[in-house]
């Protein structure tokens, strides 16, 4: 595979809806790199998936509620957690995350 050049700015954002949208920048069968854009007030509702995901809080503030229990999250912090278990957040102060999964998302990627 050779390598892939992605510039984020040319990616468009894809509303998700409840004030939360998120834009695919690069990835390969194993690894996926997304950007998670939210406005104040965002909901992410809590889900699982057969992924281990890593994210980045690259601004704003964030509660997570991961396998039941709540962390509040901002600029700088970083969360990991293994598949199927159940999370979501709400975004207490405008902001952006980078989501790493592994392996990569197909139902994020259509022609995946």
């Amino acid at each position: 595979m050779d390598a892939k050049i992605v510039c984020g700015r040319d990616v468009p954002l894809q509303p998700l809806g409840g004030g939360v949208s998120r834009r695919v920048l690069a990835y390969s069968e194993q690894l996926m790199i997304v950007e998670v854009v939210c406005e104040q007030g965002g909901v992410g509702s809590v889900h699982t998936h057969p992924h281990w995901q890593n994210t980045y809080i690259r601004e704003g503030r964030f509660r997570f509620t991961i396998n039941g229990a709540e962390h509040e999250v901002a600029e700088g912090d970083s969360i990991a957690f293994p598949p199927d278990i159940p999370h979501g957040m709400v975004c207490l102060e405008a902001g952006a995350l980078l989501d790493i999964f592994t392996p990569m998302r197909k139902d994020f990627v259509p022609e995946a």
